[in-house]
């Protein structure tokens, strides 16, 4: 589905990403871990076509996707939920989910796939007329997934979902996720709350100083004594 072979990202002349490789199957969900700085956004980014590459590829079911713009690849299948959620903070919830539904197959199924959205988060049907700019920060948060839910992905990337969200709120955003992927779509999830990351997704990458260090099953990465030293706090 997602091929990434050793590419390599630089931010001025200084490598933020170099010999990264990564792979996501169908229906998948797979997350990437590390520390601050390592190059998790910057990789999501990437693969989002936001961020030229200087050296390898991307491709997309076979075929080298690493020079489309953003708006090609949503058409394509991708859609990506920002850490800074980038939603239209003067314009309602529901204004802010239709704009999700821009490709001719997205438009097709917006009606169906507006309920779907409301289903899967009942507080964003509750706000639908409310402009988005006052909302909590956990239903902007659940308002940018279903945005990104409305271009009828089959490969959602989520950078930090939970980042800054109350803890009972984090529990309701990981079961979306969980929900979401069981629908059978996709999840390449850049998360700082380890321990929820390795429980929900099937393999997990390690990224280290714009490398991947490590990578597997994620349910024997959560029993490395590194990993949990590092990242668990035990």
């Amino acid at each position: 589905m997602l091929q990434i072979d050793q590419i390599q990202v630089n931010y001025g002349a200084a490598p933020a990403l170099w010999d990264v490789s990564l792979q996501i199957n169908a229906g998948e969900l797979v997350s990437v871990i590390g520390p601050n700085g390592a190059g998790k956004t910057t990789l999501i980014h990437a693969v989002m076509g936001l961020n030229p590459l200087v050296a390898g590829k991307i491709a997309w079911e076979g075929e080298t996707v690493s020079s489309l713009p953003p708006h090609r690849l949503c058409e394509k299948g991708l859609a990506l939920v920002p850490e800074s959620r980038r939603l239209f903070t003067g314009m309602t919830v529901r204004e802010n989910l239709e704009l999700g539904a821009m490709h001719p197959a997205a438009k097709a199924a917006r009606a169906r796939t507006f309920e779907q959205v409301c289903d899967l988060f009942p507080a964003v049907r509750a706000k639908l007329n409310q402009i988005s700019g006052t909302l909590s920060g956990g239903q902007q948060q659940m308002v940018a997934i279903g945005r990104a839910m409305m271009a009828l992905p089959r490969l959602l990337l989520l950078d930090e979902p939970s980042l800054g969200l109350a803890p009972s709120i984090v529990g309701e955003m990981f079961r979306a996720i969980e929900a979401i992927h069981q629908n059978g779509t996709a999840v390449m999830l850049v998360e700082q709350n380890v321990s929820r990351a390795l429980a929900i997704s099937q393999r997990t990458y390690v990224l280290e100083n714009g490398r991947v260090v490590t990578s597997g099953a994620s349910s024997d990465l959560s029993h490395r004594p590194e990993i949990r030293k590092a990242y668990l706090g035990v």
